[in-house]
């Protein structure tokens, strides 16, 4: 009898040791995976982050890009010097409040007003300016005056003005050719205006 109880003793340290190498194991495999999970997110998320970064730099190298171009167009049209002007602001152009959309008669006006630069001359620069009511806040005039010469030289490019002989720029509200006291007067002033120079 003394002798089978050391023998117990032995097999349940035994059956012990090895239940508890088991636990061991399950729960060492577990924080492995939890940190293999952590690791492949936090590598998913630099990715993300690196994908990201390169997105925005090819946006700043287009835009960079693009005010190159238009830099180089405004210093062309400092050169020039003035030959004749359109106004986009009769009653059948103008713009809506709050709009840059072109009307289907400020589409044909700018349509025949290409076929003109084509026919007379290729060699001219363009300065598109917008111009706003003052209606809102200089901010929102400034843009919103960005936007209107903006949908003119988009619409004067597609009928073959080239893009490096066009600029644009914003008045906004600051250069009105009525006082803004009554609707006619904002009308007048919501306006696209073409100076041509050679």
């Amino acid at each position: 009898m003394h002798r089978i109880r050391p023998a117990i003793f032995a097999a349940t340290a035994i059956a012990a040791l090895s239940l508890g190498g088991c636990a061991t194991k399950d729960f060492v495999n577990q924080q492995v995976s939890a940190e293999d999970a952590k690791t492949q997110a936090a590598e998913q998320a630099t990715k993300n982050q690196v994908d990201q970064q390169q997105a925005h730099l090819s946006q700043l190298d287009q835009s960079t890009q693009d005010a190159l171009t238009r830099a180089t167009a405004a210093g062309k049209l400092a050169e020039g010097k003035f030959l004749y002007s359109m106004v986009l602001s009769d009653d059948s152009v103008k713009f809506p409040r709050d709009s840059a959309k072109l009307s289907p008669e400020a589409e044909q006006r700018l349509q025949d007003f290409a076929d003109k630069l084509k026919t007379d001359n290729r060699n001219v620069y363009l300065e598109i300016q917008g111009h706003t009511d003052a209606t809102g806040p200089d901010s929102l005039n400034k843009r919103l005056g960005e936007e209107r010469a903006e949908a003119v030289r988009l619409f004067m490019n597609q009928h073959g003005v080239p893009l490096n002989r066009m600029s644009t720029i914003s008045y906004g509200k600051a250069d009105p050719v009525a006082d803004n006291k009554t609707r006619a007067d904002r009308a007048q002033n919501r306006r696209v205006v073409l100076i041509v120079m050679s």
